[in-house]
Order: C-alpha cells, then sequence, then structure tokens
C-alpha cells in the first residue's frame, strides 16, 4: 500500500512523527512532575522547622496536582500504545516513564506524610535543635537527589545517575543518626514523643532519595536496555 493510501491520508512516516512528539510530550510532563516534588520537599522542611501547621496543610491539599499528573501520564502512555507499536528504543522510554512517574507519586505521597505528621507534635512542640537539624540536612539531600535524577534522565547520563547512590548512602547514614539520636532524648514523654515523630519525618525523606535512586536506574535501562540496580540489596545497612 502506498503512503497515500494510508487510513486518514496519514502517512507512516507521519504517524511515526506524531508518535515521536507524543512521546517526546510525555516526558517532559513526567519530569516536570519532579519540579512538583521540589516544591512540595521546600514547603514540608520549611512547615517542619517552624512548626508550620497551616503550610503543612497545604502540602496535603495539593498532592492532587501530583496524583493528577501521575494519571495524566499513566493515561497518556497507554493511548500512546494504542496508537502504535513503539520500536525497542522508545519502548524502553515509554517503560521508563510508567515506572518513573510512579516513583513521583511516591514521593509526594512522602511529603504528605511529614505535613501530616507535623500538627500531631503540637503548636509548640519540644524540639531538640541538633535532632531537628540533622533531619533538615536529610530533606535538603533528598532534594538534590530529586533535582539529580531528573537532570540524569533528561539528560542520559547515565555516571550522573549512578552518582545518586552516593547522595542516598549519606541520607541512610543521617536516618540511622536520628533514630539513635531519638533513643538517647531523654525521658521526658513530650520530647519523647516529638522524636519518635520525627524518627517517621526522617524515614519519609530517606524514602525519597531511595525512589530518586530508582529513578536513576530506569535513565541507565533507557540507555542500556538492561536494568540494573545501582546498590546491593544484600548489603547490610552500613557495610559501606
Amino acid at each position: 500500500m502506498s503512503e497515500a493510501g494510508t487510513a486518514g491520508g496519514v502517512t507512516p512516516h507521519e504517524l511515526r512523527q506524531r508518535f515521536k512528539d507524543e512521546l517526546s510530550s510525555l516526558e517532559e510532563h513526567t519530569l516536570g512532575a519532579l519540579d512538583l516534588v521540589t516544591t512540595q520537599m521546600d514547603r514540608s522542611m520549611e512547615a517542619l522547622e517552624h512548626q508550620d501547621v497551616e503550610l503543612a496543610e497545604m502540602i496535603v491539599a495539593d498532592d492532587d496536582r501530583l496524583d493528577g499528573r501521575f494519571l495524566e501520564v499513566h493515561q497518556g502512555v497507554l493511548s500512546l500504545l494504542a496508537l502504535q507499536a513503539p520500536v525497542a528504543g522508545d519502548l524502553r522510554l515509554v517503560a521508563a516513564l510508567l515506572h518513573t512517574i510512579k516513583h513521583i507519586e511516591r514521593m509526594g505521597d512522602q511529603c504528605v506524610n511529614v505535613a501530616k505528621l507535623i500538627p500531631i507534635t503540637g503548636w509548640e512542640p519540644p524540639v531538640d535543635e541538633e535532632l531537628l537539624a540533622v533531619i533538615l540536612r536529610m530533606g535538603r539531600q533528598a532534594r538534590s537527589e530529586v533535582v539529580q535524577c531528573k537532570r540524569a534522565f533528561a539528560e542520559r547520563d547515565v555516571a550522573l545517575a549512578e552518582d545518586l547512590v552516593r547522595q542516598d548512602r549519606q541520607i541512610n547514614r543521617d536516618n540511622r543518626e536520628v533514630f539513635r539520636r531519638a533513643i538517647d532524648i531523654g525521658v521526658d514523654p513530650d520530647t519523647r514523643e516529638w522524636a519518635m515523630t520525627m524518627v517517621m519525618v526522617a524515614r519519609a525523606f530517606e524514602r525519597i532519595g531511595d525512589n530518586a535512586v530508582d529513578i536513576g536506574e530506569q535513565v541507565a535501562f533507557v540507555v542500556s536496555g538492561l536494568f540494573r540496580e545501582f546498590s546491593d540489596s544484600s548489603q547490610l545497612p552500613g557495610s559501606k
């Protein structure tokens, strides 16, 4: 069949170009969702530092934007697959976008988890400044990972993606430090309750870092066609 005889008068070349354009748009929307995550993280850290319950409520309400982006990308990918069967390279990108948008949605959920914990400690909790400083450092490091995984994906930079593991190890060390400090915080019930709540906050930031590493692994998959984990899950915590 000649190109002129294709359905609707659209040539195979035009169909292919339309597919490429829509795939590129989906990638842009997916990576743009990481900007929404960094905004949520900035708000989470500000609300945590200043015990801003009203800001925490805004974070929870604004999660609908990330959920909407997840649905938009997910449905877009399915519609794209229905339009045309992608070749190998494009199929890897399609699969990576599905995984990546899910990790992004989970990052947003972790920001919501932090926001929901803030009111639990009360308006003027007995804050341990040293413990809070470690948690905020974790938040900043996790935010850095989010920014870096976006850049690595956009530039198809595997080395930059692999470097996320180095940053994530520091977050893991800080997470253990938070736990140790919380155990040794003292006997005052209110202070201990605050410290235990901060352990859960630290865990949320640690999970955001983990999801950033997972996105980095998708970068390597898109480039090489082979999926591999950057870190050895059989390693005991703190062994490196």
